[in-house]
Order: structure tokens, then sequence, then C-alpha cells
């Protein structure tokens, strides 16, 4: 089995204007989506080994450390056969449903040495 890192993206601009919806519609949505969230998890459960959330973030260069925003909310670690199958299962997502959302899956190659 491969591992695979998986970003899941939302324009900083989404998330702004969810910020300003309406609190009874966001409440119902967000359960809506934890709901499917959780069978979706369910159904992937061997594949998934890990799922966090993406906090702020800071940016670190030769000339300091600055606050930043991206576009990444979670991640996850997922063990597949190969890349396409990784990709495959997350296809039906739900975080899909968030407009101008995207997931992105690539291999997570250990670096000699580093292990």
């Amino acid at each position: 089995m491969q591992k695979f890192l998986v970003l899941y993206l939302c324009p900083t601009s989404v998330i702004e204007g969810w910020a300003k919806t309406d609190p009874q519609t966001k409440k119902e949505l967000e359960a809506k989506m934890q709901d499917e969230w959780k069978k979706w998890t369910q159904k992937n459960k061997s594949m998934i080994k890990e799922t966090a959330g993406a906090g702020k973030t800071k940016r670190i260069t030769s000339k300091g450390v600055t606050d930043t925003k991206n576009e990444i909310m979670l991640y996850s670690i997922v063990e597949a056969p190969s890349h396409e199958e990784a990709a495959k299962i997350f296809e039906d997502h739900p975080h899909l449903q968030i407009p101008e959302s995207s997931i992105e899956v690539m291999p997570a190659n250990v670096l000699p040495g580093m292990k």
C-alpha cells in the first residue's frame, strides 16, 4: 500500500461568505454535511488513516515568519494500492458540495534517510 496526502481546499472568499450565512441555515447545512461526511468516512474507513483540520497559517521564508491565508481547510492521510484508487474514493466526497471547493491527492513520498 502507498501513502497519499489529501488536501481539502476552498477559496478564502467562500469561507468568508459562509461566515455571513444566516445562523439557522448554517446550522442545518453543517449538520447535513457532517452526517454525509460520517457516512462517507465509514464507507472508506479502511483507506483513511488520519484526518484533521488545518489551522491558521504561518509562512516561513529566509526573511522571517509572517501570518498568511491559504485554501487548505483539512488534510487526510490515505493508504491505497495506487494513486488512481486513492483519488477515486473522493469523487463523491461531501466536501465537494461547498462552492468552488476541490480535493487534491498526491503521493506522500518518504525521503531517503528521513524515516
